[in-house]
């Protein structure tokens, strides 16, 4: 096939190769200076009398790009806190330039992010914010009770979990340096609603807060259209993973206290944790047949 476009549309054929010739142009990564490659292909163009056809594309092309760094710079601000704003804008043009918008939904712009992130740290805020993101868009699915179990045989039942109950198990404690960080932004805001005519200084704009190490086993999940982080137990996490992964509950439970401390009454805490978990609507139908 030729690498020129026609210069008509004629057939379907003739449309497609207009299509990805075009799209190809305007997804290459821009240069340092926001702009197009000078070798870029533009014979499609046609020029007018204030700009010629490279410039005309080269606008299109600047859009498409500033449209997907905005994108990842709203849905991750944690992470443009935590790496600050000259960072976290290379680092998005470095992964744009990797992974392009490959689906019809902006949603999945970001969803290799926390894999081409080699920063542990940064990793782990990346990974809570892209399960921030899923447990405000995914489906909240019909919960079952307490009462739809009663009955049931545990070696046998096998529960689904919600879609937006998205399990995690990081190294830092990325929940309070979100919790902290919006904080601090909610405080800045309203010392700047107070004083509107004023600029802000340097002293009033909220720095980054610590991000300490720790094993957390956190759930983040939507509630009542609102979205919440739960640390839970080792235990807990370890018999929600497990049914989340299809084993069925006897299975489940027996893997998450294989190695858990005897001293308890696992059968008043499991009681506990289940009547929690279902009043929060996190148990559902299995997709797989029991």
């Amino acid at each position: 096939m030729s690498t020129r476009t026609p210069s008509q549309i004629r057939t379907n054929a003739d449309l497609r190769h207009l299509q990805r010739t075009m799209a190809a142009a305007l997804m290459q990564p821009l240069s340092r200076q926001d702009g197009m490659n000078a070798r870029t292909q533009v014979d499609f163009i046609t020029p007018n009398d204030r700009m010629s056809g490279f410039d005309r594309l080269e606008i299109y092309a600047r859009q498409y790009w500033f449209r997907l760094l905005d994108c990842l710079y709203d849905d991750y601000p944690a992470l443009r806190v935590f790496l600050g704003e000259r960072r976290f804008h290379q680092l998005c043009r470095d992964y744009l330039a990797q992974h392009p918008s490959n689906s019809w939904t902006l949603r999945n712009l970001g969803s290799a992010l926390p894999s081409f992130i080699t920063d542990l740290k940064a990793r782990d805020i990346t990974r809570v914010e892209w399960a921030q993101t899923l447990a405000f868009d995914e489906v909240l699915k019909k919960p079952l009770r307490i009462d739809d179990l009663l009955g049931t045989d545990p070696s046998t039942l096998r529960l689904g979990i919600q879609p937006c109950v998205v399990l995690l198990e990081i190294d830092h404690a990325v929940d309070h340096f979100i919790t902290a960080m919006n904080k601090a932004d909610a405080d800045v805001r309203g010392s700047a609603s107070q004083a509107m005519s004023e600029a802000p200084t340097r002293d009033s704009i909220a720095k980054a807060p610590k991000l300490k190490r720790e094993r957390v086993h956190l759930v983040v999940h939507r509630h009542d259209n609102m979205l919440y982080f739960k640390r839970l137990s080792l235990e807990s996490f370890a018999m929600l993973a497990a049914l989340r992964d299809g084993l069925t509950l006897a299975d489940a439970v027996e893997l998450a206290l294989a190695q858990a401390a005897p001293d308890t009454d696992w059968p008043a805490q499991i009681r506990e944790w289940f009547t929690e978990f279902s009043q929060l609507g996190w148990f559902v139908k299995s997709p797989q047949k029991s």
